[in-house]
């Protein structure tokens, strides 16, 4: 049995009440779209947005958006990167894909590596987004993630999963 708690604008929350290996159990999940993020690297160089959020004031993180209905999390991602820092990407990849909260959230976050990064227009932000983009030398960013000086789950996973797959190391 569900029962509707909250509908937001990009998120529900449910309280679930089922049966687990014949235990009754009761579930809080939060119902939410997906995302999808971008690790946009461009000889060396990783394409981030410092962007304010909410109670946490600005982060650096990887250009990234939730799922519009029918969209592919491709689609989704070459279009945040579009939106978020004016670029487009000539070639991607998958990279990883994890949950981000998964005792609570079907929430799930697909991140992509781009290459081919070129300049095609200005930042397409949404009225409540405050971004400005800033590039930084890989190795840097990685020591950043290390160091805990970046924070945000989408972008510590592609960084660290980039950084594994290639052999890149500070």
């Amino acid at each position: 049995m569900r029962k509707k708690i909250f509908q937001g604008r990009v998120l529900s929350l449910n309280v679930y009440k089922t049966s687990i290996r014949g235990r009754k159990v009761t579930r809080e999940v939060i119902e939410h779209p997906g995302a999808a993020a971008m690790l946009a690297i461009e000889n060396g160089k990783v394409l981030l947005v410092k962007q304010h959020r909410f109670p946490h004031g600005f982060v650096l993180e990887i250009p990234a958006g939730t799922l519009k209905k029918g969209e592919s999390p491709k689609k989704c991602a070459f279009r945040e990167l579009k939106e978020e820092t004016g670029y487009e990407a000539k070639k991607k990849l998958p990279l990883v894909k994890y949950y981000p909260s998964i005792g609570y959230n079907t929430e799930i976050i697909h991140c992509f590596v781009a290459s081919g990064i070129k300049k095609i227009s200005g930042l397409e932000l949404d009225d409540d987004e405050i971004i400005s983009v800033v590039k930084m030398d890989f190795k840097k960013v990685l020591k950043m993630v290390l160091s805990g000086k970046i924070t945000d789950s989408k972008t510590i996973c592609a960084v660290l999963t980039y950084s594994m797959k290639n052999k890149i190391y500070v």
